[in-house]
């Protein structure tokens, strides 16, 4: 029996969207997106349906990790504006149905942080992980302190000290979890979130949840790390949510979040659930990866059992306890529109995500089809092998056909990112200008999932099919068929009752008493 509240009860009906702030929309000509941009094109998103924005860390940084190595927690990065930016920016989107959350980063900071510059010439300070000499995988202190310090990620992000679940003779410096520096780490923590929600955040995406406590065996000592956390959210801040950075629903939601997210990574599988469905081998490419084939891909050699059943042993775990968000991507993976899959095979995907009992986030960019753009050069951290270099999902939002697609008037070699060079690259203005767009489809599937209580998170599934086309109940009353290869599927009809379906919205699948039949990339919603 769970000892957290109920989940905030918005949380259940979001569509989440995921701004990279430095990509979205410069207001002011200097090249890097902004507050600003992002306020002026709210339009876009209360248009669009989305009811919830994740903005990726905006803290103060060096940016030698886009951000993600945050020195200082309580001021934002002056490249993306003020206090009062931000504050304008919350409050414009609230009036328009919208919920602003902030990317947390718990587990590490800058070695720019004051907290780690006091540690690097105080060897009394256990705020990071030290150790006396190098042992694997500690970096040299850059102080007066001898001895070295734990990274988290890059070596420029020291790890903040959790403690450690286990003891160790022949490692003198790991502490508990009730040492002073990791309780001092606890409130620190406690003080980020309760500053930034009593300025009217809805909540944060927190960064590599699963990566505090070290030596943690199942996760256990983090997980009550996360509850504490979690019930002191619920005492002060009860209409907060927290979405996890761990890919482990199954951990993450017992242990205190609100949700979690399907990724690349994370779970016993190390994020095959996710990949089995959009990674092509294209674009971020783990060299440890061994998956052959996804369902969304043209030739049909992929099969949704893996996703589905995933899913599923997820969702008997958690039950009403939280979520699971499905991403179509994010800022360290890569696109839907990437390599060889091509715009018309698209919707099939959207309608997937958008009909599927997971709470939906759409990637900046990705309801129009921008593809990952290949081959660009290292940009602050983004390169973490010769196959993934997450720059090519971190391009700027194409918003028209003028100068920079209408992202910045800064001059095109002063843009955070290249431009998609592409000529017939897609745009925001050409879509909306055509009602037969990718963009006007994903509206129409949001609106339906909002008026349609069987289609949203909390509804029952009932999978029908997992091969070619994917087909499945949702709620009893609508019928899904989903079919992202290229060549025809077809289906013997799996009840009779089925042949009376009338389409909701969809193109190039028939449903009648002899069968389904689903042309290539088609989908459709039925009512029953």
């Amino acid at each position: 029996m769970s000892s957290f509240r109920p989940v905030p009860s918005w949380l259940a009906d979001a569509v989440l969207y995921q701004i990279y702030p430095q990509s979205f929309a410069d207001s002011n000509g200097d090249g890097i997106g902004d507050f600003q941009g992002v306020t002026e094109h709210l339009d876009h998103l209360a248009w669009l349906g989305v009811n919830t924005v994740w903005l990726n860390p905006c803290f103060a940084s060096p940016f030698r990790d886009a951000g993600y190595d945050v020195s200082d927690y309580l001021t934002l990065a002056p490249r993306y504006g003020t206090d009062e930016d931000l504050a304008r920016l919350v409050e414009t989107a609230r009036g328009r149905g919208i919920r602003v959350m902030l990317d947390l980063v718990a587990g590490h900071t800058s070695d720019q942080h004051p907290w780690f510059l006091a540690a690097a010439d105080d060897p009394g300070n256990d705020r990071y992980i030290w150790a006396e000499g190098r042992p694997p995988r500690f970096v040299p202190s850059p102080g007066s302190r001898p001895g070295s310090y734990l990274p988290n990620f890059f070596d420029s992000q020291p790890a903040l000290n959790f403690g450690y679940a286990r003891s160790d003779p022949a490692e003198p410096w790991r502490q508990p979890i009730d040492a002073p520096g990791p309780q001092a780490n606890r409130m620190a923590l406690r003080g980020v979130m309760d500053h930034w929600l009593r300025l009217g955040l809805a909540g944060f995406r927190v960064d590599m949840a699963h990566s505090l406590v070290k030596d943690d065996p199942e996760l256990a000592e983090t997980s009550k790390l996360w509850a504490e956390l979690r019930r002191w959210l619920d005492d002060t801040h009860p209409d907060a949510a927290l979405l996890a950075e761990w890919g482990d629903p199954s951990v993450s939601v017992p242990a205190g979040f609100h949700s979690d997210f399907f990724l690349q990574f994370g779970g016993p599988s190390d994020g095959l659930p996710l990949r089995s469905l959009w990674n092509n081998n294209q674009g971020t490419v783990a060299d440890h990866w061994t998956q052959r084939h996804c369902f969304f891909d043209a030739e049909g050699g992929g099969t949704a059992e893996t996703f589905v059943q995933a899913w599923s042993e997820v969702s008997s775990v958690i039950g009403d306890r939280g979520h699971i968000t499905l991403p179509t991507a994010n800022h360290d993976f890569s696109r839907l529109a990437c390599g060889p899959r091509t715009a018309e095979q698209l919707p099939a995907a959207f309608a997937f995500q958008l009909t599927w009992p997971t709470l939906p986030a759409i990637y900046y960019g990705d309801e129009i089809g921008m593809r990952f753009v290949p081959d660009l050069p290292d940009h602050e951290g983004s390169q973490l092998s010769e196959r993934y270099n997450r720059a090519g999902s971190r391009t700027p939002m194409q918003w028209d056909d003028s100068p920079n697609a209408g992202f910045s008037t800064a001059p095109a070699d002063q843009l955070y990112l290249p431009i998609d060079p592409d000529p017939n690259r897609p745009t925001v203005a050409a879509q909306r200008a055509d009602g037969g767009s990718l963009l006007h489809l994903v509206r129409r599937l949001i609106a339906l999932r909002k008026a349609t209580p069987e289609l949203g998170a909390g509804s029952q599934v009932e999978v029908l099919h997992t091969g070619y086309p994917l087909t499945y109940l949702r709620g009893g009353r609508y019928l899904i068929v989903v079919n992202p290869r290229r060549a025809e599927a077809t289906l013997p009809l799996p009840r009779p009752e089925l042949a009376a379906v009338r389409r909701a919205e969809g193109m190039g699948v028939t449903v009648d008493a002899t069968g389904i039949t689903a042309a290539g990339f088609a989908f459709g919603v039925f009512s029953l």
